[in-house]
């Protein structure tokens, strides 16, 4: 793929309210066009994080979800529609994505991916969103990305609550996901089990979005904070994570 070394008059047009921001301007907008962002899980947080970045024109999108759309998902996954019950997400999203923002490349993986195969795509990214659902994934998407060296943005999100960090690998006091939690940390909530009130998972996809753009425009993120979200009372928190010096993955 040939990397855009300009924007054309309808792009142009189309992002000038980011343009018009001096930490994004031209140039920034620029560099979201020509960035890679790979987005693992489709559901309620991968959902307004892909709408919110293809909106934003970061130029190529990687979706990877192995799952299928189920009227269950209608109720908080907003980038799948009725019409597409029954189809894979990743093909789900892309078509609404593409719905949305023509000017940008969308890739899909509706693949089981072992960790080879997630350490192989991740070299290509320039960011990653972990929006999956379980551990074994997140601490997989944490080995690769600390590997590849490229930033790895963490949502989730359970009942009225969610939580939100950053771990940038480019950054070598940066923390892993493992100095928040240790692979044996116990047993893992489910929203389907738990449930879930849509919006939260809104707010927290949203702010990875945020959190992507700021990271590919090296703009400050919540690299070294864990930010923690109660929607019920409407209060947020932001607490210090630190480096684990006895971590026995990053240290």
């Amino acid at each position: 793929m040939t990397l855009k070394t300009e924007l054309n008059d309808q792009e142009l047009s189309r992002y000038s309210r980011q343009i018009l921001m001096p930490e994004i301007d031209y140039a920034g907008q620029l560099t979201l066009t020509q960035s890679h962002v790979i987005i693992f899980g489709l559901g309620g947080l991968g959902s307004p994080a892909s709408l919110y970045l293809a909106a934003a024109g970061v130029g190529t999108l990687t979706l990877v979800d192995f799952d299928e759309v189920d009227d269950s998902n209608l109720q908080r996954q907003i980038v799948h529609r009725e019409n597409n019950i029954g189809q894979a997400k990743v093909e789900s999203a892309k078509q609404n994505l593409t719905d949305l923002n023509h000017h940008i490349n969308i890739n899909t993986i509706s693949d089981k991916l072992n960790e080879n195969d997630i350490m192989e795509l991740v070299k290509k990214a320039d960011a990653v969103l972990d929006c999956t659902d379980n551990f074994a994934s997140r601490f997989a998407l944490n080995r690769a990305c600390y590997q590849a060296k490229v930033p790895l943005i963490s949502g989730a999100a359970i009942r009225w609550e969610g939580q939100l960090s950053t771990y940038d690998f480019r950054n070598e006091n940066s923390p892993c996901y493992q100095c928040l939690y240790a692979e044996d940390s116990g047993q893992e909530l489910t929203c389907s089990q738990n449930g879930v009130l849509s919006p939260v998972v809104g707010m927290v996809g949203s702010m990875q979005a945020i959190e992507a753009i700021k990271a590919l425009l090296n703009l400050p993120t919540l690299t070294g904070k864990l930010m923690i979200i109660d929607a019920y009372t409407m209060m947020i928190r932001t607490l210090n994570l630190k480096k684990d010096e006895n971590c026995n993955h990053c240290s």
